[in-house]
């Protein structure tokens, strides 16, 4: 496969190229908690489709773990602290001039760009759910996202945060690169990635090595 096949790359935004698992840990107080509600929150929200505003379904999913929904003003709150990964600067350095840049995420309007930015990268395209309509992995936020760009599927690769990417970006013809960065566990029944890795630092070579 030709890595220089594709035009640009489009990215999950809060697990693919934040560590936003650090900051619901925080906000919750406790890791374990923490992690219980944020895979609660991404299991819900996948589950959606239409929109329905992001700062419900956080409170909903703290009250289906036993914690308070009030935390869900805090992590709003504190979304400017929010972290990249570690190598997304150098990663997406690499990338960016040579590939548009995107982000599909299922996030507000009001909170995307904020996460967006921690990354220091100008994005070519920004597609939160809330604009969207729509909650991945229905269709309707990938396609808007390459329609922005003005491209067609096989002419973009998506990187995955979450498994259940998986679903949505191969419904519409998108190859994915799953980050895997948790170690989330792969549905039987979820499309195969082109690669799965638990960093990005394979992802510069697969794009720029092949032309």
């Amino acid at each position: 496969m030709s890595g220089r096949k594709y035009r640009a790359v489009l990215f999950d935004l809060l697990t693919g190229l934040i560590d936003s698992w650090s900051l619901w840990d925080s906000v919750a107080g406790d890791p374990d908690d923490g992690r219980r509600w944020r895979a609660a929150y991404l299991k819900n929200t996948y589950a959606e489709g239409r929109y329905r505003p992001y700062e419900t379904l956080v409170r909903e999913a703290a009250i289906e773990v036993g914690l308070s929904p009030d935390l869900g003003d805090p992590l709003a709150a504190r979304y400017a602290e929010l972290s990249p990964w570690p190598e997304v600067p150098e990663i997406l350095g690499k990338l960016q001039g040579t590939f548009r840049l995107g982000v599909v995420t299922n996030c507000s309007e009001a909170l995307g760009p904020i996460a967006a930015a921690r990354t220091g990268i100008a994005f070519d395209t920004i597609v939160t759910a809330e604009r969207a309509g729509f909650y991945k992995p229905h269709p309707r936020p990938y396609r808007l996202a390459l329609d922005e760009l003005g491209l067609t599927p096989p002419g973009c690769l998506f990187v995955a945060g979450s498994a259940y990417d998986l679903f949505g970006a191969a419904a519409v013809g998108l190859p994915v690169f799953w980050h895997d960065r948790v170690g989330m566990q792969m549905p039987l029944d979820a499309p195969p990635p082109l690669a799965r890795h638990d960093s990005l630092y394979p992802l510069a070579p697969l794009l720029l090595d092949r032309g």
